[in-house]
Order: structure tokens, then C-alpha cells, then sequence
């Protein structure tokens, strides 16, 4: 178990400790103030369970970002399943920004930009869970990240069990059994139809592909660019292109071949073999070439008219 109290700290410290090693002890945030005052009164305690970490955590107001960067810093993929006791989260994921009020619970995944707005003082429950404990309850489903669910339903029962398995510990009788059933009630709480999931990644898929299109010639086309345009991990983007004919990368170098391979036949045209690789994003005339014979079982200057 750990606590960590800031507000026995000099005003001054105190922020810079909650930035510095609070934010990085779980998962890399940057957290960011949003009144103008000096103290930043806060306190976290946490307890292990089962390969769960728990928190309990209050603070004063700030927004906090789990952005691309943070992303690629995270070691190991976890969920976060944040129960309201206190103020409300203002919740923004995959573009998509919800309030999350007192009793309420929402769910993030530490592998896909997350940001939080806590614009009042507030407390918190907070449990990570590895990926694979969950995905287990989920079966192939996805949860709906970002969206505050109520204490009805499934979501009562989670909002029961977070207090309860709060107060205990590993030897607790039937302790394992309760992180099974928690994780049972976290995925029929938040998970989302098949069928939703599958409109849903359609939809993203074709506005990456509407992207890449648009900037088939740019040097920042790559997964890493990508992501950073559409706030996603790229987790995110390889799974949107899971059930296509070809992965994100094959997808974006047959767009570039297929593009070029229009230029180069194009009549009259004046540009070089080089000129038109490179205007595709292909700056390694070997390369390219390479790839286009792989692609179309010809060299790129049997296609010139």
C-alpha cells in the first residue's frame, strides 16, 4: 500500500511533486492547472489486488492528458475503470467528450489518448486492470470507452463492488472471486454490440483512408503521423484494418504504387521515374522500383507511353 499526501508539502512543491511523480506512477500523464493559486492540495492511496492496482485519489481542479505521446511511453496496455465519488470528469475520447458526474463510472484504455478535465475538487476511484483480465469477460467484444455509465443495471453492480473491493485484501476470503465477478459486471456494463464495433471501425477506417488519399505524397503518411492526426494509438490502427484485405502500411504503399503508376503512364508527361517516386512518397528509387515490379510485374519505365 502507498499514500502519498501533497498537501504536507510546501505550497510551492506541491504541484511539481503531483507532476513529476504522481502523474508518472501509474500510467504517464501531463497534467496541466487550471486555477491560479500556488498549493495543489491532493492525496492518493493505492492497494494491489489480484494484478489490479487501486487508487483512490482527490485533488484539486486541473485537466490531465493521456495523449500520443503518453501513449507511446505506457508500459504494458491496461484499462482504468474510474468511479466519480466526488466533482464530475469532463471526458474526451476518440474525439468524443462526455461529463461524468458523482457516481458514476467510465472506462479508458492506457493504449489510446485519453484527456480528463476535472474542473471542480473531486475524488475518485480508480482500478487498472491489465487488458487481459478484462478482455476475458469481454470475449471479443470492445468496451465503449469514454461514456459515463450509471448505477443501473450492470453498472450498479460495479458501482457496488469498486467499495468493496476497495476495503480488502488478498487474503480476504473470496477475494478472487470478487475481482472475477467485478470484471464480469465492468464488461456487461461497457461493452458494445459486435455489430456497432464493426460500424463503428468502417467509419474510422474510411476517414484514415480519406486521409491517406489526401496525402499520399507526404513524409508524415506513417503510422506514427496518422495516429497523432486522429488522436489513436496505434493499437487502434492496426485493429481498424484487422479484418481488411491488407494491414494500414501495405494499404498506404499500394495507394503510392498505384498513384504513381497512373502519373507515369499519364501522356506527355515530363516529370522523371525519380520525380514521380518521390512525389509519391517513395525517395529510394531502388525502392520503388523494387516495390512496383513486386506490385504490377513490370519496371516503372515499361509503363512510360
Amino acid at each position: 500500500m502507498g499514500v502519498w499526501d501533497i498537501a504536507a508539502l510546501p505550497e510551492r512543491e506541491q504541484f511539481s511533486y503531483w507532476h513529476e511523480v504522481i502523474c508518472q506512477a501509474f500510467v504517464p500523464l501531463t497534467p496541466h492547472r487550471t486555477l491560479d493559486e500556488e498549493g495543489f492540495a491532493a492525496k492518493v492511496e493505492t492497494r494491489r489486488l489480484a494484478g489490479m492496482n487501486r487508487a483512490r485519489l482527490r485533488s484539486r481542479p486541473q485537466r490531465t492528458d493521456h495523449g500520443p505521446r503518453e501513449v507511446a511511453r505506457t508500459d504494458g496496455a491496461y484499462y482504468f475503470v474510474n468511479l466519480q465519488l466526488a466533482g464530475r470528469c469532463i471526458t474526451t475520447v476518440e474525439g468524443r467528450t462526455t461529463v461524468v458526474r458523482r457516481g458514476e463510472l467510465v472506462v479508458v484504455d492506457t493504449s489510446e489518448p485519453y484527456f480528463f478535465h476535472l474542473d471542480r475538487p473531486w475524488q475518485m476511484l480508480s482500478f487498472r486492470v491489465p487488458h487481459a483480465a478484462l478482455d476475458a469477460a469481454l470475449r471479443g467484444r470492445r468496451p465503449d470507452l469514454g461514456r459515463p455509465v450509471p448505477a443501473v443495471g450492470a453498472g450498479a453492480a460495479v458501482r457496488a463492488l469498486m467499495p468493496a473491493l476497495w476495503s480488502i485484501d488478498s487474503a480476504t476470503p473470496g477475494a478472487g472471486e470478487l475481482v472475477d465477478s467485478f470484471a464480469t459486471a465492468v464488461a456487461a456494463a461497457t461493452s458494445t454490440t459486435s455489430a456497432k464495433t464493426r460500424t463503428h471501425t468502417g467509419v474510422t477506417r474510411a476517414a484514415v483512408l480519406a486521409h491517406v488519399e489526401r496525402h499520399l505524397g507526404d513524409r508524415d503518411l506513417t503510422v506514427t503521423g496518422v495516429c497523432r492526426r486522429f488522436a489513436i494509438s496505434p493499437r487502434t490502427l492496426h485493429n481498424l484494418f484487422a479484418d481488411a484485405d491488407t494491414s494500414f502500411a501495405a494499404t498506404v504503399r499500394n495507394l503510392r504504387l498505384e498513384r504513381a503508376a497512373a502519373a507515369l503512364a499519364e501522356p506527355g508527361t515530363a516529370a522523371t521515374v525519380i520525380e514521380i517516386a518521390a512525389a509519391h512518397g517513395f525517395d529510394d528509387p531502388t525502392a520503388f522500383s523494387r516495390a512496383f515490379r513486386r506490385r504490377f510485374g513490370i519496371s516503372p519505365r515499361e509503363v512510360r507511353p
